[in-house]
C-alpha cells in the first residue's frame, strides 16, 4: 500500500484546514520494518491535512524512549505523544506525566477495542489510559516444509504434540526442532496468561501495590524445567545454541523448524520463507488438560503527555483518530504483522477482498488468541518496576539454563529479587491508590 493511497483514504477524516500548522512530536521506540511503517503513517497524516503537522522521532528502543520521555517531562521539554510498551504501564499511570486518553477523547467508542488489547491499558474502573497501537501477541510458527519431510502432516497444537514432532524431526536428522529465547514475555507472561496462571498476587497487581510474585509456585515452573530437559535431549535450542545466534533468525533461515514468537515477527518470517518453505502460524500451544485463556497484548500503546497547549493536544487527538481508522490498522498489520486493535477491522479486511492474503495472516489468529476467556489473573500485568523485573527473571533463568543452579532455585531467586523491587516501588508511591 503506497503512502499516497493512505493519505487519500485519510483525507476523509477532516475537511478543516488552516494556514498555520500546529507542530507536534510523537516519540516511538521501534526500528526496522516497524519504524518504516510508523514513518509512513506520519507522512500520510501530514499529507492528508494541513491543520496539524506531526514529527515522529525514533528513540531506538522502548526502554530508551521511556527513560528519555520521563526526563524530558521533568525538564518541560517533552513530546505531546509517546509510545510506551506493555511493561511500563503502571510506571506511566503513576508518573503524573500522562492523561488518560479516554478523558481527552470521550466521544470515541472505546468499547470497539478488542478486549485483549484494551484490558492491559485501562484502569481498574475501566478507563482507558493509552490508545493501543502496535499490538502483538504470542503465536506458534512452523516450517511446514521441514515438518512434512519428517513425516509430520498435522501441525502440533499442544506441547505434548510439539515434543512428539520434535523427536521425529531429530530422528530424521533435523538439528533444531524447536527454538525460543527464554524471554520473560514468552516463557512466563504469555505462558501464564493462556494457562490461566497468576504471575503475582493481587491479580498481578491490579488490586494493589502490595502484590508479591508467585510464579515460582505455579505450573510455569514445571514448564521452564521442561524446557531445560528438552534442551538436554536436543529438542529445544536457545539463542546461543543456534548457528545464527538468534532464535528468530535461526527459524527464518530454516535452521529451526518450530518457534514461539510475537505476531510482530511474522512479516520478516514470511519474507524469508518466500520461495523456499511453507509457513504456518497459529495460537501458542497449550498443555493438555488446561483450558485455554487469553494471551496478553504485547507491543505498545500511545499516551498523551500533560503540559501541552490546546492546539498541540488537538493535533495529538487528530493523529490518534487517524491511526484508529480501519485502513490505517490494516496498513500496519500488512506492513509488520502487528494485530488490529478494534473489532471493525476484521470486517474491513473481509470487505477488502484480501481476507485470505498472507499479509493479514496474523490478524484473525491474533485477535482470537487475545479474545479467549479471561480471568482476573489474565487481564494483564500491573506491577511496579516491571521493566527491571524482566531483566531479573532473565538473569536468574539463564543461570539455570547454563547449569549453574536448578530452575526452581533460579525462580525462587527471581521471586525474591522481584519482591524487593515491588516493595521499593510500593514505598515510592506510598499512599497512592492504584487506578
Amino acid at each position: 500500500m503506497k503512502i499516497s493511497i493512505l493519505a487519500a483514504a485519510a483525507a476523509l477524516m477532516s475537511g478543516a484546514c488552516s494556514a498555520q500548522a500546529a507542530n507536534i512530536e510523537f516519540w516511538y521506540g521501534n526500528t526496522g520494518v516497524v519504524e518504516k511503517a510508523i514513518q509512513d503513517q506520519c507522512s500520510a497524516f501530514n499529507a492528508a491535512q494541513s491543520e496539524h503537522h506531526i514529527t515522529c522521532v525514533g528513540q531506538g528502543s522502548y526502554e530508551v524512549s521511556m527513560q528519555k520521555a520521563i526526563a524530558a517531562f521533568r525538564a518541560n521539554n517533552h513530546p505531546v505523544l509517546i509510545q510506551f510498551f506493555d511493561a511500563g504501564t503502571l510506571d506511566l499511570m503513576l508518573s503524573d506525566a500522562v492523561v488518560p486518553v479516554q478523558e481527552e477523547l470521550p466521544e470515541v467508542k472505546w468499547d470497539n477495542y478488542i478486549a485483549g488489547a484494551r484490558a492491559y491499558y485501562e484502569t481498574s474502573g475501566g478507563t482507558l489510559f493509552a490508545q493501543p497501537y502496535n499490538a502483538s501477541t504470542l503465536l506458534f510458527y512452523t516450517n511446514k516444509t521441514e515438518l512434512e519431510k519428517a513425516g509430520i502432516t498435522k501441525t502440533p497444537a499442544t506441547w505434548e504434540e510439539i515434543i512428539e514432532a520434535a523427536r521425529k524431526l531429530k530422528a530424521s536428522g533435523h538439528a533444531c526442532p524447536f527454538t525460543t529465547d527464554g524471554d520473560t514475555w514468552r516463557v512466563l507472561e504469555q505462558f501464564s496468561a493462556r494457562h490461566g496462571l497468576p504471575i503475582a498476587s493481587k491479580h498481578n497487581g491490579y488490586d494493589g501495590l502490595d502484590a508479591e510474585y508467585v510464579f515460582n509456585t505455579t505450573f510455569a515452573a514445571k514448564h521452564l524445567q521442561n524446557l531445560i530437559d528438552w534442551r538436554k535431549e536436543g529438542l529445544v535450542k536457545l539463542n546461543a545454541d543456534t548457528k545464527a545466534g538468534n532464535f528468530t533468525a535461526a527459524f527464518n533461515t530454516g535452521e529451526c523448524a518450530m518457534m514461539e514468537n510475537s505476531s510482530g515477527s511474522y512479516t520478516a518470517s514470511a519474507k524469508a520463507f518466500e520461495g523456499k518453505y511453507e509457513l504456518s502460524v497459529g495460537m501458542a500451544p497449550m498443555y493438555e488438560g488446561y483450558e485455554r485463556h487469553n494471551t496478553f497484548v504485547g507491543g505498545a500503546s500511545i499516551y498523551i503527555m500533560k503540559g501541552h497547549d490546546k492546539a498541540e493536544v488537538e493535533g495529538a487527538k487528530a493523529f490518534l483518530d487517524f491511526l484508529r481508522r480501519p485502513e490505517q490498522q490494516m496498513f500496519l498489520t500488512a506492513a509488520t504483522g502487528y494485530v488490529p486493535v478494534t473489532n471493525d477491522v476484521m470486517d474491513a479486511i473481509a470487505k477488502s477482498g484480501e481476507a485470505n492474503s498472507q499479509k493479514y495472516a496474523t490478524a484473525a489468529v491474533g485477535i482470537e488468541s487475545m479474545n479467549q476467556p479471561r480471568t482476573p489473573d489474565t487481564r494483564g500485568i500491573r506491577l511496579g518496576f516491571y521493566v527491571q523485573f524482566r531483566q531479573v527473571f532473565m538473569e536468574e533463568t539463564q543461570k539455570a539454563f547454563a547449569g549453574q543452579e536448578t530452575m526452581q532455585m533460579a525462580l525462587d531467586n527471581a521471586k525474591k529479587r522481584g519482591d524487593e523491587l515491588l516493595r521499593r516501588f510500593e514505598q515510592t508511591y506510598k499512599g497512592v491508590k492504584i487506578q
